[in-house]
């Protein structure tokens, strides 16, 4: 079983992807914190995030592997765990920015596909899930709510490692990121024809994953 869960930044994808994988016994894959995990190889590279062939080829060479269960993953890169050190801003900006480059692109969901494939299946979050890494996926959901309640969550998670954040600055940087995934060249952020769309904005986590869950219960009846 494959299930996708495609939706803009702060939608509660990876909250929900880990209570659904945890439920159904499947794999997780973050294919956020992987993006992250390539933009931490970036940022100590020293190369810069506009030069996108010297960016693609730190990304390629790059050992980004996920471990562990849905509660206790862990995001390692080049044989380090570096789980807390992709949650800065500074690292959130740049995946944003490096997810723009196709061949960084393709060598993500390359590796992610692999993962996918392994087991009994996985629940994947990102932004072109259902579109691109598995098209074909069993169920694909996709999560949004209005940009405020957005950068809200955003803040509210990141307010404490990042002292100098403020709210402003969080919903300036939601609205880039929407702007810079739906506009994209390279597997933008579009809703799946068959995807299906819950806007959270009014919603508990529990009410939207009761939501999922019974979508995928119905699904799988006979």
């Amino acid at each position: 079983m494959i299930i996708a869960i495609d939706g803009p930044s702060g939608a509660g994808k990876s909250t929900l992807g880990r209570m659904l994988a945890r439920e159904l016994g499947l794999l997780y894959i973050d294919t956020g914190a992987m993006y992250r995990a390539a933009a931490l190889a970036v940022l100590r590279s020293g190369v810069s995030t506009q030069d996108g062939s010297s960016v693609a080829e730190v990304v390629t060479n790059a050992r980004i592997t996920l471990e562990g269960d849905p509660d206790s993953l862990r995001v390692m890169l080049d044989g380090r765990d570096v789980s807390e050190e992709i949650r800065t801003e500074e690292v959130s900006h740049t995946a944003s920015v490096i997810s723009t480059v196709s061949e960084v692109r393709r060598a993500l969901v390359g590796r992610q596909r692999v993962l996918g494939a392994r087991g009994r299946g996985a629940v994947l979050d990102g932004r072109d899930i259902g579109t691109v890494v598995f098209p074909q996926a069993d169920f694909k959901f996709f999560l949004t709510a209005r940009p405020e309640e957005r950068a809200h969550r955003r803040y509210e998670e990141e307010r404490l490692r990042e002292r100098d954040l403020t709210f402003e600055d969080t919903l300036a940087d939601i609205n880039k990121r929407d702007h810079r995934d739906s506009t994209r060249a390279d597997s933008p952020l579009v809703i799946a024809e068959d995807a299906i769309v819950i806007d959270s904005t009014e919603l508990s986590i529990d009410e939207v994953y009761e939501r999922m869950m019974s979508e995928i219960r119905e699904g799988e009846k006979p």
